[in-house]
């Protein structure tokens, strides 16, 4: 079976998704670059290792993320899971994960990379909005896309509104990537293309307007 390594530095409630679910592999340990990130104490109740490898502890991101990666190697899994893990990755760190990193991004990316993704879409006024699964790579929150899901942007959307529509679909998909990745039905190919058997991602359409 293969393992799994969860980062948090937060509440993880993306984290608790995957726990609360059949993932076809184990959970090795839950490592947060905070001691009060609350999604620890839920991996501790869960029988979980845990972790913390404090950010603040290093004089810049190449020293914390070599810590990070020690930490991380610890438990020799075979997927690094990023939930809610508020800290951009060095180049190097990246590569040495390549096609094991895997990260959650609140849009339907390419578009909406970065912070405050719900506002922006709304500012922008685009009808359709989501969230991403993807490969990590150097260039940040662009990597090869796993798995979507879209919702519908409503008129008297605010960004709260519509986040928590957005993290319903995340709690959704996420659990689902991560089990066709322990399955070995998708994978990073050499070229940076996403190689799976699922020919097609199952659901329909969420929208097909009709026309007057």
């Amino acid at each position: 079976m293969k393992k799994i390594v969860i980062l948090i530095s937060g509440r993880g409630s993306n984290m608790q998704a995957l726990l609360e679910t059949n993932l076809s592999c184990h959970v090795a340990a839950v490592i947060s670059n905070r001691a009060d990130a609350a999604g620890l104490q839920i991996a501790r109740q869960r029988g979980i290792a845990t972790a913390v490898v404090a950010h603040r502890d290093y004089a810049d991101r190449e020293a914390f993320d070599a810590a990070l990666a020690q930490a991380i190697d610890a438990y020799q899994p075979d997927i690094i899971v990023l939930a809610g893990f508020m800290r951009i990755l060095t180049t190097g760190f990246v590569n040495k994960y390549s096609g094991r990193l895997i990260n959650i991004h609140p849009s339907l990316l390419p578009a909406y990379g970065g912070m405050n993704t719900h506002e922006r879409a709304l500012q922008d006024g685009v009808k359709i909005h989501g969230c991403t699964v993807h490969f990590v790579t150097p260039d940040l929150d662009h990597g090869p896309i796993i798995i979507q899901a879209a919702v519908q942007v409503l008129s008297d959307d605010t960004p709260h509104t519509l986040a928590q529509r957005v993290l319903h679909e995340e709690h959704r998909i996420y659990p689902q990537a991560i089990r066709w990745l322990c399955r070995g039905q998708v994978s990073l190919s050499a070229e940076g293309k996403v190689i799976s058997d699922r020919l097609e991602q199952p659901g329909s359409p969420l929208i097909a307007p009709g026309l007057e």
